[in-house]
């Protein structure tokens, strides 16, 4: 059905005879530049660039001291969905680092190295996973006094 829309519209439309090459100076870009993308994407989202953007939150807050001076504040306590910039930014650079975390494992799992380079890798990897969940428990915590119990 829709090839038969095709014919009819080409018999009635002239199309030019012109031939389209590539450019030279395109090229197809390497894996690395692609993960590098899909990295800094991730990094993004995960930060909550698009809340960002649409509800333009302040990059710190403020709080009054018990003597009326301003003090910054990073993280805004009791609201699970709202968000400082600079809160967003160091969350989203804790789950990439955990990410990263699992490739490093991933990567020494199919590694050829033996001994201490393969102790090393699996020592950073585990680590940067560690430190990850540790860290964004203790954010979660400041975000949510009394969360655990």
């Amino acid at each position: 059905m829709f090839l038969g829309y095709y014919r009819a519209l080409l018999s009635i439309v002239d199309t030019p005879g012109i031939k389209l090459r590539k450019p030279n100076w395109i090229r197809m870009p390497s894996a690395m530049f692609i993960y590098g993308l899909v990295l800094l994407s991730y990094f993004l989202v995960t930060g909550g660039i698009i809340y960002d953007v649409i509800v333009e939150p302040p990059s710190i807050g403020s709080a009054n001291d018990e003597r009326g001076n301003p003090l910054p504040v990073v993280f805004l306590p009791y609201r699970v969905n709202g968000q400082y910039i600079m809160e967003g930014l160091a969350s989203s650079f804790l789950f990439t680092l955990g990410g990263l975390g699992f490739i490093v494992l991933d990567r020494s799992f199919y590694s050829n190295s033996k001994g201490f380079p393969l102790l090393l890798q699996v020592c950073v990897g585990f680590g940067c996973i560690l430190f990850s969940f540790v860290a964004v428990y203790f954010f979660l915590t400041m975000k949510l006094p009394g969360y655990p119990h």
